[in-house]
């Protein structure tokens, strides 16, 4: 409340000494941003002036300054601030700028949590707490299929805390950032030049937010060459869910496609759907390799029939660490696809913070480019995807090193070496395991699919796996996507053979032990898998009522004791009930309805 109340004080005072100077603030009501208008020969002299101050504006409009405080700006930032307009700054009352009837009263931060540390140290250990909750990749391989959870090298880390780099602001004047530019341009050249394309914008923040802009960029050019009703999407089954979302949000009509027994796109299917839709065929959305972990011996004829019925092919990047250095979208005919930074080149993923997704397109695409008005490039048809004119900027450092450190050779060989962990997993898991989709010639791609249908006559379900691989030390597949019941396992090029093994290892004792439950060795209702995990309360509870020994559920396997035993915080909860239900931590939501103001 104090730093707001400061931020709200320091842009009152000078909203206020500018007005008693008959200057033009437009805005009435503020918090931290003001709003100047002046003629536009004025507002360039003091564009000069203020940078001869080492001040930067916001110039939002030909007449319109902005200026945005916050609790960094000093009394002496103020006075600075005061003489670039030649103002003197002036004593005001402690109003702000912030209407009265959106001031709040009630109360906030309440949640014991706020209160119940009250020191550093103790506010440490809470956080530290929370971290050993987490099973992350200091633990073990997290082999989540189509979600590349791989190594973020340190030195490709460390350039994002440079103040060079971490304290440029997203709208600063390209003449004060051009080292930055010509890093971000550099890593554009080199993103074309992997996926054999011609233009680039690092606009899209996500993957997901990728796929919009690559969509809009099919859109508007559908649209510049006066096909407006080229409105159908073409999306196989067997897509992520992003796909078919992002079509929606880019005005597009999904059609979905069949898939065959083998994980390929059923051809025929999509002969008939783009021969139905010829007229107003937009584009087809395709993941190469496919979500099902192969390589479609017939891409190259998918895209062709597509451009043949007036359409574009927009190839979904996620799995674009299969592909570089042996493949690339402009090879097989895609016309624009997105890249998971966080994914393919080493930004770190989901909780490790921002994604990216940036867009690489061919050359008739290229003027459709997603563009920002700070850029003076923002397409006609296109504009802006995101708030800031290269997305979250400073962690395109992490993809410039991790590229400019392997080079062409090191790329090519990461590919490779991740196309190979899979097939070695591959290789030692099908005596166990139905492995659900290869190629034509018995290989996966980077990622493959375990079959845990069968075992339901043992009462085994995938679930029961992927639960039970945490007393192992290892964090599950991803579950039941794209098929329900199976496991998709994707170890990457970060993982040595050792720790491969040491998965397999513990893949095959769970397969002896569904094998156990089988030959009614125990009851289908209570074995070692349908109750994991097993956490040390369970553990040295006096009371142990389960048919196996407490060793068997938490030592199945000699490694265990020794390293890489990991300690689940709770036991298996109802996954569907908190899919479907909203469960919060925070008091009950009748704690607030006793303040009226809430």
């Amino acid at each position: 409340r104090e730093i707001a109340q400061e931020i709200a004080s320091k842009t009152g005072r000078l909203a206020t000494s500018l007005k008693n100077h008959g200057i033009d603030v437009v805005n009435q009501n503020y918090f931290d941003t003001i709003s100047i208008k002046m003629p536009p020969a004025d507002m360039e002299q003091l564009k000069e002036k203020a940078e001869r101050s080492g001040v930067n504006f916001y110039y939002r409009d030909r007449d319109i300054i902005q200026i945005s405080l916050d609790e960094t700006v000093d009394y002496d930032d103020l006075k600075n601030i005061a003489a670039i307009f030649d103002i003197s700054l002036q004593s005001v009352s402690g109003d702000t700028g912030i209407s009265k009837t959106l001031q709040r009263s009630s109360s906030f931060l309440q949640h014991e949590v706020f209160h119940r540390y009250q020191t550093e140290t103790n506010l440490m250990r809470y956080i530290k707490g929370l971290e050993n909750k987490d099973l992350s990749l200091t633990h073990a391989m997290i082999p989540l299929g189509s979600c590349t959870m791989k190594l973020n090298a340190a030195t490709q880390l460390i350039p994002v805390s440079w103040p060079e780099f971490s304290d440029i602001h997203p709208f600063a004047p390209e003449n004060q950032v051009e080292g930055y530019l010509e890093i971000i341009d550099e890593l554009g050249r080199d993103l074309c030049k992997i996926t054999g394309l011609a233009a680039c914008s690092f606009q899209p923040n996500s993957g997901a937010q990728g796929e919009y802009a690559g969509l809009m960029a099919i859109r508007g050019y559908h649209q510049h060459h006066g096909n407006t009703d080229r409105n159908v999407t073409l999306i196989p089954s067997s897509a992520h869910g992003t796909n078919p979302a992002s079509a929606v949000m880019a005005g597009m009509e999904v059609v979905i496609v069949k898939c065959d027994d083998e994980g390929n796109i059923d051809v025929e299917d999509l002969k008939t759907r783009a021969q139905e839709h010829s007229d107003r065929l937009a584009a087809l959305m395709i993941t190469y390799p496919s979500t099902h972990g192969v390589f479609e011996e017939g891409i190259k004829k998918v895209c062709a029939l597509i451009h043949e019925h007036g359409g574009l092919v927009y190839m979904d990047g996620a799995n674009m660490n299969a592909q570089v250095g042996l493949t690339n979208p402009g090879v097989i005919g895609a016309d624009v696809c997105h890249l998971n930074l966080h994914k393919t080149f080493a930004i770190p993923h989901g909780g490790g913070g921002p994604g990216m997704g940036p867009i690489c397109v061919n050359e008739k695409l290229a003027p459709f480019l997603a563009g920002h008005i700070t850029t003076n490039d923002a397409s006609t048809s296109t504009g802006s995807v995101s708030a800031a004119a290269y997305g979250s900027a400073s962690i395109l450092l992490i993809s410039y090193g991790y590229i400019k450190m392997l080079g062409t050779s090191g790329l090519l060989e990461a590919t490779k070496i991740a196309i190979l962990n899979a097939n070695y997993i591959r290789a030692r898991l099908q005596k166990y395991y139905d492995v659900l989709y290869t190629g034509e010639n018995g290989f996966c791609a980077h990622e493959l699919i375990l079959d845990l249908r069968p075992y339901k006559s043992s009462g085994i379900g995938a679930e029961d796996v992927a639960k039970r691989l945490i007393d192992y030390g290892f964090h599950a597949p991803t579950l039941s996507f794209p098929v329900p019941g199976t496991l998709m396992i994707e170890p990457t090029e970060s993982e040595d053979k050792s720790e491969l093994d040491r998965f397999c290892d513990a893949m095959i004792e769970i397969k002896n032990e569904i094998d156990e439950i089988a030959r009614g060795d125990y009851a289908q209702e209570s074995n070692v898998l349908v109750h994991a995990p097993h956490t040390i309360d369970c553990l040295v509870s006096d009371s142990w009522t389960y048919p196996y020994s407490r060793e068997k559920a938490a030592y199945p396997l000699p490694w265990l004791r020794h390293q890489h035993k990991f300690w689940p915080s709770v036991r298996r909860v109802d996954n569907a009930y908190g899919d479907r239900t909203l469960v919060c931590t925070c008091p009950p939501i009748e704690s607030y309805m006793d303040n009226e103001e809430v």
